[in-house]
């Protein structure tokens, strides 16, 4: 069991760190528009602190305090974390934490998405309880 558990540490082990809301904004859209999710999708602010392992996929981003963004095309609220962690590569974002989307009188955690198909230009969000919900990348940009 020990061997199954990771540090923070150990997780964040040869990371590219980034630290400021000039430098940390520039990278999270770099890194968004790499993986091809639109600018949209993590509208994060006053970041200070963001960090990515280029060899596990790890990233993690940092913000003062916690932050609730309301999506308009959607009509969902979303709640951010003062921490927001996941597992990256092209098209995906796993092993979510630190994002919740309001669904009717809940707070459902976010714990996936992805671009399963990039030219349907749809974006699919997937939560460990309820399933998963498909939006048009354009409500996000």
């Amino acid at each position: 069991m020990a061997g199954l558990i990771r540090s923070k540490e150990d997780e964040r082990a040869g990371a590219e760190i980034v630290y400021g809301p000039e430098e940390c904004n520039r990278h999270s859209l770099e890194l968004l528009e790499e993986l091809g999710f639109p600018k949209g999708v993590l509208p994060l602010r006053d970041l200070v602190e963001c960090g990515r392992v280029r060899e596990t996929g790890f990233v993690w981003m940092k913000q003062k305090a916690p932050y609730e963004h309301f999506f308009v095309g959607t009509n969902t609220k979303v709640s951010y974390a003062t921490e927001v962690t996941a597992y990256v590569e092209k098209f995906r974002m796993k092993k979510m934490n630190g994002v919740k989307s309001r669904q009717m009188f809940l707070w459902v955690p976010v714990s996936e998405m992805s671009i399963e198909d990039p030219s349907s230009k749809k974006i699919v969000f997937k939560d460990s309880q309820w399933g998963l919900a498909s939006l048009s990348l354009s409500l996000l940009s």
